[in-house]
Formats: C-alpha cells, sequence, structure tokens
C-alpha cells in the first residue's frame, strides 16, 4: 500500500497521454447531434476541432484528478503504527474515496473531450461512483457493516448502476435520478448520523424533503405527482438501515461547511451558467470549468472532514 501515491500518479499519466494519443488520431473524437466545430455547445463553451471538443471545459478536470493524487499523498504519510480513523492512513476504503475522487476528473473529460455517448456515460458514473460513497459510508458505521460488506455493497451499486445507465439512459428505465438522490441521503443519513435515537431514526426520511426543496422541487410537487416522485420512498433507505448510533464522531467546522458552501456555490453557477452574463463562448475560463474547480475543491474539503473522525463513547 505504501506505493499507493506512486501507482495514482502514473494512472493518472498514462490516463492523460491515452486520450492525447487516441484524440490526436481522431480514434475517440466526435460532436454531439446537431453540433460542429466553431459551435456553441450545451455548456455554453465554443465547441474546438482540437483534441478537446471543449478545451476549457475538459482541461478543469484535472482539478479532479490533483485533489484526489494530494489524497492518496496525505494518506501515503499518515500513521502507520496506530491508525488514528479511516482517514488517517491507506486503507481500502480510504483509497476508495480518493480513487473516486480523482476518476471524476477523467470521467468529466471524456465527455467534454470527446463529445461522445460514451463519454456522457463515463461522465455520470464517475459522478456516481463519487456522491454514493459518503451516505453508504455512514450507514457502514450505524449499521456496523465491516469493510469487505461495504465494498460488495458499494461496487454492485456501481456495476448494476453503470450496466442500467448504459442501457435504459439517464433515468435507468425507472424514473430515478441516483446522484441527485445521493445527494439527499448524504444529507440525511449525516443529520441522522449526528441526531441518531430510536425515534428520529425513523423521522429522518422527511430531511430529504428539505433538501429537494433546496434544490427547487417543493414537497407540494412530490406530493401531486407521487408517480413521478415514487423515489422519495427511499429517503428512509438510511433509517432502515441504520440501527446503531454512530462510535465516532466529526467536526464539521470547518471542512465540510466549507465542501458545502464550495459546492453550493459551483451549483450555483451551473444553475446560470447559460444567462447571458456567465456565458461567453470565446472565454479562455468557462463557468461550467469553474463548477468543476470548485466542486473539486469540495472533494477535498469533505476528505479532511473525515480525517477529524474520532471515537466516542456510547
Amino acid at each position: 500500500m505504501n506505493k499507493a501515491f506512486p501507482i495514482a500518479v502514473i494512472l493518472s499519466a498514462l490516463f492523460l497521454l491515452a486520450y492525447f494519443i487516441l484524440a490526436s488520431s481522431g480514434l475517440i473524437l466526435s460532436f454531439e447531434p446537431g453540433l460542429s466545430a466553431g459551435d456553441v455547445s450545451r455548456w455554453c463553451e465554443r465547441v474546438s476541432d482540437g483534441i478537446f471538443r471543449e478545451p476549457s471545459n475538459a482541461l478543469s478536470n484535472l482539478g479532479f484528478m490533483i485533489a484526489g493524487l494530494y489524497m492518496f499523498r496525505a494518506l501515503s504519510i499518515g500513521p502507520t503504527n496506530q491508525q488514528q480513523n479511516t482517514f488517517s492512513g491507506l486503507n481500502k476504503l480510504s483509497m476508495l474515496y480518493a480513487g473516486a475522487a480523482i476518476y471524476l476528473g477523467p470521467g468529466s473529460m471524456l465527455m467534454h473531450g470527446t463529445h461522445t455517448e460514451w463519454g456522457q456515460w463515463a461522465d455520470n458514473l464517475s459522478m456516481v461512483m463519487y456522491i454514493i460513497f459518503p451516505w453508504l459510508y455512514n450507514l457502514k458505521e450505524m449499521g456496523r457493516w465491516s469493510s469487505e460488506r461495504f465494498l460488495v455493497i458499494y461496487f454492485s451499486i456501481v456495476v448494476l448502476y453503470g450496466y442500467a445507465r448504459w442501457v435504459y439512459g439517464d433515468d435507468l428505465g425507472i424514473g430515478l435520478d441516483l446522484f441527485g438522490l445521493s445527494i439527499g441521503l448524504w444529507i440525511i443519513s449525516e443529520t441522522l448520523f449526528n441526531f441518531w435515537t430510536p425515534v428520529f431514526r425513523w423521522v429522518s426520511g422527511l430531511v430529504g424533503f428539505v433538501v429537494a426543496a433546496m434544490f427547487g422541487t417543493l414537497p407540494s410537487e412530490i406530493l401531486s405527482n407521487p408517480a413521478e416522485y415514487w423515489w422519495v420512498v427511499l429517503f428512509w433507505l438510511p433509517a432502515v438501515f441504520a440501527p446503531h448510533a454512530p462510535r465516532i464522531k466529526r467536526t464539521y467546522n470547518p471542512w465540510f461547511f466549507l465542501g458545502m458552501a464550495s459546492y453550493i456555490t459551483a451549483f450555483t453557477i451551473w444553475l446560470n451558467q447559460w444567462s447571458e452574463m456567465l456565458c461567453n463562448p470565446d472565454a479562455w475560463l468557462q463557468p461550467h470549468a469553474i463548477w468543476h474547480l470548485l466542486s473539486a475543491f469540495s472533494t477535498w474539503c469533505f476528505f479532511k472532514f473525515f480525517r477529524t473522525e474520532t471515537t466516542q463513547q456510547i
């Protein structure tokens, strides 16, 4: 495991080299339907005929790769004799988090760089691989899962999602946005993590409606369209799989709040990236690229947040 950092560096470099070679030969490049070089992409940037269809939006994903490599570096120089917590040194779970953060870069780069359908699939898969980690990690603690059980559940979700996303598209054929749902599940499980009681365990699902409202979907809309929003029943997944109070506590200030502030700022930019004020197709730094960079910073903040874990007496 002490070679994890150099291996991560080498794999990241090999991806960039492979991309350069394949894109330079034209083997992995395409154009989204209805677009050609010189048009404006659906992410505002003008489409290029070079090796990156959207240069700024593609290269900004290096931020995720750099953040993930810094995580591997920090884990590699962590305690070796007595590990303080899961994220203080190299282990299967800490490396999975850092690896998922790195893969956010290649996944998104393949979409913005190649304009292919499989690039969009890789981008979407990378987002899901990252966002399911935090809430599953919370359930691991409150459900008393072993690391092996966590990994089996994690990779089962990833494989099933990857297959369903490829075959059935964005909503998996069942009207489900797993990425958006996972944001809610993270906040629900994090709230339950802090305020666990036998009663609140079953009330915690209501937090999901607050999260949905923050992202623009009000409870009234959900209740008036139960067939479309059937997935709100999954807000109670943490309650089902969290029968025990957590044995660890975390310090939320500053890293959790900084990570959330960074992501919310990034999401606000994402929502407004097509506005006349922000959208300049020929600008060297695109609003969508800023979304990438701020989101990459968020992954680092949440990494630092998980490193604050300490054992508490129950």
